[in-house]
């Protein structure tokens, strides 16, 4: 196969990691102010700070009247734990998943919780269960974007409004750059690295006023590490919603986190992070429609994410290639971009099918999306070439 010529214009940023995500476009360590830091996060003026963050958010996400916010450690993953440990264990559950981190909820709460009355929808990378098929009478479990298989819900619409279970979203890589209906949605957890470029190590958790009563009524029979502690005397510690954490929390990074959000307010809110996400993946899939060696891991076209790209060499000369060899080709791949400083951490998640991932979120520019795509064209035949 022929080789072509080397592209002459890279990425001006080649930073398209899909965790932690390319920060946002007016980031500078100057921005940063120290008054702050090397103070108790229990002061004042630090509690304000940590409950002007939770307030900022709610308002950005526009979430609904009696809808509560918590910060929490230990990333979007410790906000899901948080809740899988304090919530469930009431009533049956289903867990569904299509992606690697619902596989390891599912893991968390049978062989953790070691909960008996579990049901689990388990679907290959690619693919969406069938929500019609779900009993929301259960709690139900489950990632709204598959940010290692690139799968999302198109919608809630197969949510019953009568359910009477709680629906527990990990929602970290959607939340500010998808439309989420959150009377559909009982718990939302996320963390800052995500759609805002923020850093890693904090998470946040939206309790409706459904997941606000299930935490006041019940308490689970099992041991609960102080480190997930939401209920002080069998009630709901609700100093939890006004800047209390649950640990010391990073004041640098939540400053980080109060730039982000002056970012996101400044260009138009959540709906201009929506539109940059939307005009981001249009581009990739514009191109996926004419490329010959590339195409999208999801299976269905109305079900891929628009900020967490996951795609599939297709080619025949790829698909005849062993599993392991085509593991190998897809880390040159890569590590040849990497090495030209022309794309940072783009493959696919260690437990997906052999391919790319290709972070779109609100933080990408778009002209860096395009000055990309020539290097894939050119990687391809270069590699395949030799």
């Amino acid at each position: 196969m022929n080789r072509i010529k080397k592209p002459a214009v890279k990425p001006k940023d080649p930073r398209f990691s899909s965790g932690p995500c390319k920060k946002y476009p007016t980031f500078s360590c100057e921005h940063f102010v120290n008054t702050t830091l090397g103070r108790s996060h229990r002061a004042r003026e630090q509690k304000q700070v940590l409950k002007s963050a939770i307030t900022r958010t709610k308002n950005l996400l526009r979430l609904p009247p009696g809808y509560e916010m918590m910060i929490t450690p230990a990333s979007d993953t410790g906000a899901v734990e948080i809740c899988l440990w304090n919530l469930l264990g009431q009533r049956g559950v289903e867990v569904l998943a299509w992606e690697a981190f619902s596989h390891n909820w599912y893991t968390d709460i049978t062989q953790e919780l070691r909960l008996q009355n579990v049901c689990s929808t388990i679907v290959e990378y690619g693919e969406l269960p069938d929500f019609n098929k779900i009993d929301f009478d259960k709690d139900v479990v489950f990632c709204w974007n598959g940010t290692t298989s690139g799968v999302r819900i198109p919608d809630a619409a197969c949510i019953p409004s009568d359910r009477k279970g709680l629906t527990i979203c990990d929602a970290t890589s959607a939340i500010f750059a998808q439309t989420l209906d959150y009377t559909k949605l009982d718990v939302i957890t996320f963390s800052w690295q995500k759609c805002l470029g923020g850093e890693g190590q904090h998470g946040m958790i939206i309790f409706s006023p459904r997941a606000l009563e299930r935490l006041e009524t019940y308490t689970p029979t099992w041991p609960i590490p102080k480190i997930f502690q939401i209920k002080k005397a069998n009630k709901i510690n609700t100093a939890i919603f006004e800047g209390d954490t649950l640990n010391t929390p990073s004041l640098l990074l939540l400053q980080d986190y109060h730039l982000a959000l002056n970012w996101a307010e400044s260009i138009g809110g959540l709906e201009a992070l929506h539109r940059r996400s939307d005009r981001n993946a249009a581009i990739i899939e514009k191109w996926l429609d004419t490329c010959k060696f590339m195409s999208y891991l999801p299976k269905d076209k109305k079900t891929c994410s628009n900020t967490s790209n996951c795609l599939q060499f297709c080619a025949p000369e790829f698909l005849a290639l062993s599993t392991q060899e085509q593991r190998d080709f897809c880390k040159k791949f890569t590590n040849l971009l990497e090495e030209l400083h022309v794309a940072y951490d783009i493959g696919a998640y260690r437990t997906a099918p052999p391919g790319l991932r290709i972070w779109t979120g609100p933080t990408i520019e778009e002209d860096d999306l395009v000055a990309l795509i020539p290097w894939l064209e050119w990687a391809w035949y270069e590699l395949i070439s030799e």
